[in-house]
């Protein structure tokens, strides 16, 4: 783990542009995002240490490009393991082992890292921790407890903070924005009154991190065994770290299942003993489905575990949380720059909302095969998995959910709302992912010519005050396709070009000749009205 130093327990500035509830990952990314924007942020955080052990352990692609968007991958690409193996990277194993399903979690991905990675999170923590108290304009103040939120005459929020270790010591924040990203018991999300739905999926796991003390070789990086005598999973955990869970059975008391001497004796039949391995952790987890019925009320937002959760077995929950912040900070940042109009808030809960659901099923439906008890049952569940694996039109990758509606794209070939892609190109000398060699915020690019000499001068002017970059990625033109990925992309989808918006979902696509009608149909959207609600400071 990366050694820090205690944070300083001072009180945050009283006036803000956004205040941040919560500095887990997805609070901290949030407020390293705004600050490299120019946003005054502070981070309120009511532990005084950072968590010391591990929870999340699984990162992807798209995750890793919103890292490198916020300056993290240029040194700390070492924190990720990427799924390798032969086996498709995710398995579904009956109780005698057999391969149900294989999910190819080892593909290209559309981002330009590996499609899923394992990670130790309190390194990352750290490294983001570090890096928004570098950012300037950004501050970081542990031991601080949120107990409520009001409105002034002037429409900001006036929140009310106490110290977590006294709490008479309190202090009021007033912000442009709020953001709750405190976690799944969030109190921000209480004091909104906030309701919650829930997929009816609960079950409680033990979940047991520890270091091998040898290598060991595992033919997957996720494995599900779907035993009815004990569902199990195995997860790569990170560089030099493994991960068993382990569900609970009817049998069993919680407190039971909390032993040490529990967890060494569930982790014995694959040969992990306290002789070949360290424990670092075990603890009892209940894995649930739940979302927030909206996200926002006036100027105050949900994130992360405070607007969703999910059961682990898709290794999506951080990520739908990293996913929140990317879509939220790109939004407050060009309002808060007077280019957009504050209209571009109302589809950050409706487009991230429907996206997650999509992840919530897929997990609760995982979920729910791997936990079935009942034998004879179980064992139809393995015929049915035995025929679909034998069906080679059979899904074999994990799922692609689209933004949820209504969403800030236009209709494109049914690739509007979708990820768009990443890959590496060479400029000149300089060979790198296409975000650190060209870069910017809104990207539009063609495979056949210049998009930029099909805009007339004010609408290119206007396309790169926001952000945006014109690239030119046809066979003669400045920006080489060293791998083929946007080619590959471009075929796949029938279109010439697209435009991706900072959370690098496709705004729309189309011909070459498109790209006029998608840049001015992107300015109507955004609506950059200068009011004085808008108005940059």
């Amino acid at each position: 783990m990366i050694a820090t130093s205690p944070a300083p327990q001072q009180g945050p500035p009283t006036d803000v542009d956004c205040l941040v509830v919560g500095g887990g990952p997805v609070g901290l990314l949030t407020a390293i995002l705004l600050g490299h924007a120019g946003l005054q942020v502070s981070v309120v955080e009511r532990w005084p240490r950072q968590y010391p052990l591990p929870r999340a352990c699984t990162i992807d692609h798209e995750s890793l490009r919103i890292l490198q968007a916020a300056g993290i991958m240029a040194d700390h690409e070492h924190l990720f393991e990427p799924s390798r193996g032969e086996r498709g990277g995710y398995q579904f194993r009956n109780g005698d082992g057999e391969l149900l399903q294989a999910i190819d979690w080892n593909r290209p991905a559309e981002s330009g890292w590996a499609n899923t990675n394992g990670f130790y999170q309190p390194d990352l923590e750290a490294v983001l921790e570090a890096a928004a108290i570098a950012t300037p304009g950004v501050t970081v103040h542990r031991g601080w407890t949120f107990t409520s939120s009001t409105q002034d005459e002037e429409g900001r929020a006036v929140t009310q903070l106490a110290a977590t270790d006294s709490h008479t010591a309190v202090v009021s924040v007033r912000s442009r924005w709020l953001v709750g990203a405190d976690g799944a018991n969030s109190p921000v999300r209480t004091h909104l009154g906030i309701e919650v739905g829930d997929s009816g999926f609960e079950a409680d796991w033990l979940v047991v991190d520890y270091r091998p003390l040898a290598e060991e070789s595992w033919d997957a990086f996720v494995v599900q065994y779907c035993d009815p005598r004990q569902p199990t999973t195995a997860v790569n955990s990170g560089p030099g770290r493994r991960r068993f869970e382990f569900m609970r059975l009817a049998e069993v008391t919680p407190e039971e299942l909390a032993r040490e001497d529990t967890a060494w004796a569930l982790m014995a039949p694959w040969g992990v003993t306290p002789e070949t391995a360290e424990l670092e952790r075990h603890a009892v987890y209940t894995f649930r489905g739940r979302w927030a019925q909206t996200w926002r009320v006036g100027d105050t937002f949900l994130v992360g575990d405070a607007a969703h959760l999910m059961p682990p077995f898709m290794g999506q929950g951080l990520c739908a949380g990293l996913r929140d912040a990317r879509a939220l900070t790109w939004r407050l940042s060009m309002v808060h720059a007077g280019l957009a109009d504050p209209t571009v808030l109302d589809s950050y809960g409706p487009e991230r909302s429907g996206h997650v659901r999509e992840i919530i099923d897929e997990a609760v439906a995982a979920g729910r095969v791997i936990c079935e008890l009942d034998p004879q049952r179980a064992a139809a569940r393995d015929a049915d998995m035995r025929q679909q694996m034998a069906d080679p039109t059979a899904t074999t990758e994990p799922p692609h959910p689209r933004l949820g509606h209504p969403s800030i794209t236009v209709p494109s070939r049914d690739v509007e709302g979708r990820l768009a892609p990443q890959g590496r190109v060479t400029v000149g000398d300089r060979t790198g992912l296409f975000d650190d060699v060209v870069g910017g915020q809104w990207q539009l690019v063609s495979r056949v010519g210049d998009p930029c000499a099909l805009l007339d001068a004010e609408t290119a002017a206007w396309f790169q005050r926001i952000g945006g970059s014109l690239t030119d990625m046809s066979p003669t033109g400045p920006v080489c396709d060293v791998d083929g990925a946007y080619e590959r992309w471009f075929t796949r989808h029938g279109c010439d070009v697209f435009l991706s918006r900072p959370d690098f979902y496709v705004y729309g696509a189309g011909d070459h000749a498109a790209a006029p009608t998608l840049v001015s149909g992107l300015r109507r959207t955004l609506q950059p009205v200068i009011t004085e609600r808008n108005r940059p400071r």
